[in-house]
């Protein structure tokens, strides 16, 4: 295990749900919630350390509203943020987040500067892009959780549709992460086999567009709060890769810098989490409607970017 500090910023439903997981899997010696509301972190720490005695793991939970508190941090998690309602896009919470973003990366930059950044935080493409740009830190220190999450949407849509097990379907999603994603039925199997062998193109293409839109599907039913269970779930697998040092391919936001013909801009790609943080990004072969896809998520987020300036 190469952590001893995580730090979890914002202690809503994400944060929390992730820290419970972080601290089963003893994934760090010490977690941290940080959130500006006064008893809430504090709260939430207490009553995830109380049920170690039941779930057997050692890892110490605490909060705290002090951003001195994040000294020492080995990663710094953001999930705070303002969360969208039914009808609005990522994209829509933009210019609410980018202010509480900024101070958050302050805050790192002056009390955890030697951590990794993940954020999490929508629109998660462009605050990854962002948070890079104000660190000023090389690209593998700063990343962002979203192809982790897509992809384990469209494994779940795959097994519900076959009546696989889950276990061994092994899709793959690229791009931003909003409605422009693009999920690659070309890369995308069941236990080594193309998912085409066993779904026709009606069905595949009903796919894509339920893994598109799954974040917003569980908004519209729960209409008073989006995801956190499958988003702190994804947060997990990639803290696994780095804090275990597994070297594992995982879809995650990573910064561009000449990959898939493009530069300067935060995209969902394969890339590789071990110990160093996100060390290579998997350039694969696309070919013209995947690519044009692809450009097009890009154009999105640019244009989300362009908003910064």
């Amino acid at each position: 295990m190469h952590m001893q500090k995580i730090v979890i910023v914002g202690a809503g439903r994400v944060g929390e749900s992730t820290a419970q997981l972080l601290a089963r899997e003893e994934l760090c010696r010490e977690i941290l919630l940080l959130d500006i509301h006064d008893g809430v972190p504090q709260g939430v720490a207490l009553d995830i350390q109380e049920s170690a005695a039941l779930l057997h793991f050692d890892t110490r939970v605490r909060g705290a509203t002090d951003p001195a508190a994040m000294d020492g941090a080995d990663l710094v998690i953001i999930t705070a943020g303002f969360p969208r309602k039914p009808g609005m896009s990522r994209s829509d919470v933009l210019d609410s987040n980018i202010a509480i973003i900024d101070q958050i990366v302050d805050d790192t930059l002056r009390h955890a500067p030697d951590a990794m950044l993940l954020m999490v935080t929508n629109p998660v493409d462009v605050l990854t892009w962002h948070a890079w740009k104000r660190t000023g830190w090389p690209r593998q220190r700063v990343f962002g959780q979203s192809g982790a999450l897509d992809t384990a949407r469209m494994a779940t849509f795959i097994a519900l549709e076959t009546g696989f097990s889950v276990k061994d379907i092994s899709p793959l999603v690229l791009g931003g992460h909003g409605d422009a994603m693009v999920p690659m039925p070309r890369f995308t199997d069941i236990a080594g086999i193309n998912v085409r062998h066993f779904l026709d193109e009606e069905v595949i293409t009903g796919i894509v567009e339920r893994t598109r839109q799954g974040g917003g599907e569980i908004l519209q039913l729960k209409r008073h709060s989006s995801a956190y269970d499958c988003p702190a779930a994804a947060i997990a697998s990639m803290v696994d890769a780095i804090a275990r040092d597994r070297r594992r391919i995982i879809p995650s936001v990573a910064i561009l810098e000449g990959e898939y013909g493009l530069q300067d801009v935060a995209m969902g790609v394969p890339a590789i989490l071990c110990g160093d943080g996100l060390t290579e990004i998997v350039e694969l072969d696309l070919d013209a409607t995947e690519q044009a896809e692809f450009q097009r998520s890009a154009e999105m987020v640019r244009a989300d970017i362009a908003r910064l300036a």
